[in-house]
Formats: C-alpha cells, sequence, structure tokens
C-alpha cells in the first residue's frame, strides 16, 4: 500500500462489526414495537367498541320503555319529558345511539361484527318508526287501549331486538379480540423463531467477522514482533509484509522505513568500523617503531665486525621475514603458518639480542596451519612476555607459544617464567584489556588484539590472562577454526606501510 494511506482503518472495520450485530438488533425491536403498537391500537379500539355498546345494551331498553311508558299512559308529553330528571326523550336516544353505532360502524373491521351493526341500524330506524307511530297517535287523541298494545307488540319487540343486536355485536368483538389475541401469539411465535433464527445467523456472522478482524489485526501485529525480533537480533534485512490497508499495515511500513534506515546506519558503522580496524592494525605496526631497527641493524653490524657473518645473514633474513609478514600485502586475515614464521623471525632476532637471558620454544600443532588468524596476534603477546617477564628477571627466561585445536576452537597460549604479576597487578590488567582501545590506560596492545577478535569472531572469543608472581604469565587466545581461502585477502587499499621498530622500554604500551 501507499505509505501512510489508511484504506480501511481499524476504527472503519470495528464500525462494521458493530453495526452487523446492531443493525438486526434494532431492526427486530422496531418490528416489535410496531406489532406490539399496532396490536395495542386494535385492542383498545375493540376495547373502547365493547365499553359503548355494553353500556347501551344495559341501559338503552330500560330507559326506552320506561319513557314510551311514561308518554303512553300520559304522565308526560313529549314537549315536557326533557324536564323530568328520570327520563328520556325517546328520540334523543334514538338519535344518541344511532350517531354512536355509526361510528362504530365506521371503525369496526371484524365482519360478523359490521353485519349485526348494519342490523342493528336498520332495527334503529324501525323502532324510531314505532315512536313516531305513537307520538301520532298521542297526537290524534287515540285511545289509551291502543297505545299500550303498540308499546307491547311493538316498542318492547323493537327495544329488545335493539338489545340483542348490541349483544351480538358485543360477542363477535369479543370473538375478535381472541383472535387477535391468537393472531398476537402466533406473530410472538413467529417472531420468536426468526429471533432465534437471526441471531443465529448474527452470530455465525460476527464470528466470522470477529475471526477476520482480529486476524486482520493481530497476525499483523505477530509479524511485526517477529520482524522486531530478528532486528533486536541483528537480522536488519528482515521486513514487514502487510497489506491490510489500516493503521498496522502504517506502522509497518514506518517500522520497515526505520529498518532500512538502521540497516544503511549499521552498514556504515560496520564500515567505519573496519576503517578503525585498519588504523588499530597500522597502530599497532608503528608500534614496531624505529627502535626496533635501529637496534637489530646494530647487532648486524656488530656481528660483522665480530667477524660473524653467518649469523650477521641469519639475522638479515629473519629481519626480511619479519617485515615481510608484518605487511602481508595488506592482508588482514594470513594463515596460524604465517603468523608462527612471524613471531619466529621476530624471536631469532631477539634471541641474538638476549642470548644471555632468552630462550624459546613454539609447539603449535601443524595441523592448525591451514587456518586464519588475524595478523599480528600473536608477536604483541611475544613482545609483552620478553619486556615484561623475561626481561625483568635478570636471568634466563623461556618464551613457549602453544597451538591446539579443541572442539572446533583454536587455542593459542603464549607462556613465560618472568617475574609475574600480583593479584592486583593481574586483576587490573584484566580490566583493562576488556576495555575499547581508545579507553586503556596499560596494556594497548593486548587490548588491541582482543577487541579485535571479538570484533571480527564474536563476543564468545578472546584472550584471558593468568599469572602468578615469580613463576610467570601465561596468555591464552581463543578464536573459531576457520579455514584460510587463498583468496581471502584484506579489503583495505594498499598503501605504503609505517616503518616498524622496537620501542623503548619505558614507551612500550602493552602492559
Amino acid at each position: 500500500m501507499e505509505s501512510g494511506k489508511i484504506k480501511y482503518s481499524i476504527k472503519h472495520k470495528l464500525g462494521m462489526l458493530t453495526a452487523v450485530i446492531a443493525v438486526p438488533f434494532l431492526t427486530m425491536v422496531v418490528y416489535l414495537i410496531y406489532a406490539l403498537h399496532n396490536y395495542s391500537a386494535a385492542y383498545d379500539t375493540i376495547v373502547s367498541n365493547m365499553t359503548i355498546a355494553n353500556n347501551y345494551n344495559l341501559n338503552f331498553k330500560e330507559e326506552m320503555d320506561e319513557s314510551l311508558y311514561k308518554l303512553v299512559v300520559g304522565a308526560v308529553t313529549f314537549e315536557s319529558i326533557g324536564d323530568d330528571d328520570s327520563l328520556q326523550d325517546p328520540y334523543y336516544l334514538i338519535a344518541e345511539l344511532r350517531s354512536e353505532f355509526g361510528n362504530l360502524m365506521r371503525i369496526t373491521t371484524d365482519g360478523e361484527s359490521r353485519a349485526w351493526l348494519q342490523i342493528l341500524m336498520r332495527n334503529i330506524d324501525t323502532l324510531e318508526d314505532r315512536v313516531d307511530d305513537i307520538k301520532a297517535n298521542l297526537d290524534n287523541k287515540n285511545s289509551y287501549d291502543m297505545n299500550i298494545e303498540m308499546l307491547d307488540n311493538n316498542i318492547y319487540i323493537m327495544t329488545e331486538l335493539v338489545q340483542d343486536d348490541i349483544q351480538y355485536y358485543i360477542y363477535y368483538q369479543t370473538r375478535s379480540m381472541e383472535h387477535l389475541t391468537e393472531q398476537l401469539n402466533r406473530r410472538v411465535h413467529a417472531f420468536t423463531v426468526l429471533c432465534g433464527i437471526t441471531l443465529a445467523f448474527i452470530l455465525i456472522i460476527v464470528v466470522v467477522l470477529t475471526v477476520v478482524i482480529v486476524r486482520g489485526i493481530i497476525k499483523p501485529i505477530q509479524e511485526l514482533s517477529q520482524v522486531a525480533k530478528r532486528v533486536s537480533e541483528g537480522d536488519f534485512s528482515a521486513r514487514a509484509d502487510v497489506d491490510t490497508h489500516d493503521e498496522v499495515a502504517v506502522l509497518a511500513d514506518s517500522v520497515n522505513i526505520m529498518t532500512e534506515n538502521i540497516e544503511g546506519f549499521v552498514q556504515k558503522i560496520k564500515e567505519d568500523e573496519r576503517k578503525m580496524r585498519q588504523v588499530d592494525l597500522r597502530l599497532l605496526q608503528e608500534q614496531i617503531n624505529p627502535h626496533f631497527l635501529y637496534n637489530t641493524l646494530d647487532t648486524i653490524v656488530w656481528l660483522i665486525e665480530g667477524n660473524d657473518p653467518d649469523k650477521a645473514v641469519n639475522m638479515v633474513m629473519s629481519l626480511s621475514e619479519f617485515f615481510r609478514l608484518v605487511l602481508s600485502k595488506g592482508r588482514e586475515y594470513i594463515t596460524i603458518q604465517e603468523e608462527e614464521m612471524h613471531i619466529r623471525s621476530y624471536l631469532e632476532i631477539q634471541q641474538v639480542r638476549y642470548r644471555d637471558i632468552l630462550e624459546y620454544e613454539i609447539r603449535i600443532d601443524p595441523e592448525l596451519y591451514r587456518y586464519q588468524v588475524l595478523k599480528l596476534t600473536l608477536q604483541p603477546l611475544v613482545e609483552n612476555s620478553l619486556y615484561h617477564g623475561i626481561k625483568y628477571k635478570r636471568s634466563r627466561g623461556r618464551i613457549i607459544v602453544t597451538g591446539t585445536m579443541e572442539e572446533n576452537r583454536i587455542h593459542l597460549k603464549v607462556e613465560d617464567n618472568g617475574v609475574g604479576m600480583v593479584p592486583e597487578e593481574l586483576q587490573k590488567l584484566q580490566g583493562e584489556i576488556v576495555k575499547p582501545c581508545k579507553d586503556t590506560d596499560k596494556g594497548f596492545g593486548l587490548a588491541n588484539v582482543n577487541e579485535r577478535i571479538r570484533m571480527n569472531y564474536g563476543a564468545e572469543y578472546g584472550m584471558t590472562i593468568d599469572s602468578v608472581s615469580g613463576q610467570g604469565t601465561c596468555v591464552e587466545i581463543v578464536i573459531p577454526a576457520v579455514p584460510y581461502e587463498e583468496t581471502a585477502v584484506s579489503r583495505d587499499v594498499q598503501t605504503e606501510e609505517p616503518q616498524t621498530g622496537e620501542q623503548d622500554e619505558a614507551e612500550y604500551p602493552h602492559q
């Protein structure tokens, strides 16, 4: 994805998951509320209708019969009936009944109930006609017996029919209420089944989406964690491949850019370290200062003047071999055999100069000759043994150089039987050699060798020192057994090597 661009944010994914859960639930809730509202409205309508009908069922016939009877017997007239609070005008009762049940006709939806309302409306009309007949008879002063007969044969029968119609209407409204309840029960059952199916479907969708979304978040984070672990272990080529188009992908891009930058910085640091190793090597070579060359040449002159040309020739050859191996055509690694030849040339020269106090022995297993070693690994150790062990002994001393192989590791030792060191001196020197060269106050040459070994082979390799005052010192170097390749030469650009020579004892920096 394009760096820094978020197409599907985590917030969007979580919002989608919430919508998948919420929308169906809200839909069901809205539907349930709507259904309950409709049922409640229908139920209220039926109850209201039944209340109205039941009120007339209880009161209409009694009030109508009583009012007409009082009119027939002459207790009241149509004009004065309104003055009696216990009686109702028959026309007013009929008009009120027609109005109320006309309204019920408009709002009633049940077929059977509407049919009885229609019968009721016709009977109301008939009842009104019979009331008109009684009124006409009363106005015409007809006989009392005729009006009583009309009251018994017409009015009472019609009010009975009206009451029956109202009761039938109430009955069918009750049936409608039962039907409505059954319908509600069916809907509730169907709704329950639908809810169960919907919930199961939602659960499946939610599980699938949750797995997809969580995996889309967790898996990239795990990959970032693996990349971070590899980077912490030094693998700066590690990259996170995340294409989720969300914040994690943006983070992964940033981590990749950061890792790429770190890789560049590490490569630059390694290059700088390589150059520093070159400088350290040259610095170590320069420690063999011109005094070594001057003193060796003086010794050669002294041998020639002493009529010992053979020793002079051997010493010249040893000096030539010594410097040839110091230069080594700019290589950083040489074979252990070449390193042995180098220290042998050095000891041969020094034995001529210190013939009264120096003996040496080299016991490097020839099987190790084909393995590589950093140039100038043993010479600083041998030089240290000579100048700080044997020379201060003031008597004949011995230096022994050995090389063995143990479990695919090469152990190189330089031992002397010189003056050794007291525990305090040994402890201080052991602390100095593990420091960077630039931070050492003492033992620069040994620290240089130890630092170069650890930088090239790893922290598990390096130098150890053991010493006993009055008995001598042993310096051991452990390096991996790496066969030397003929094509393996130093990456250094070959430049003019610095002059070499011996250093005065007061200036010697190795210890």
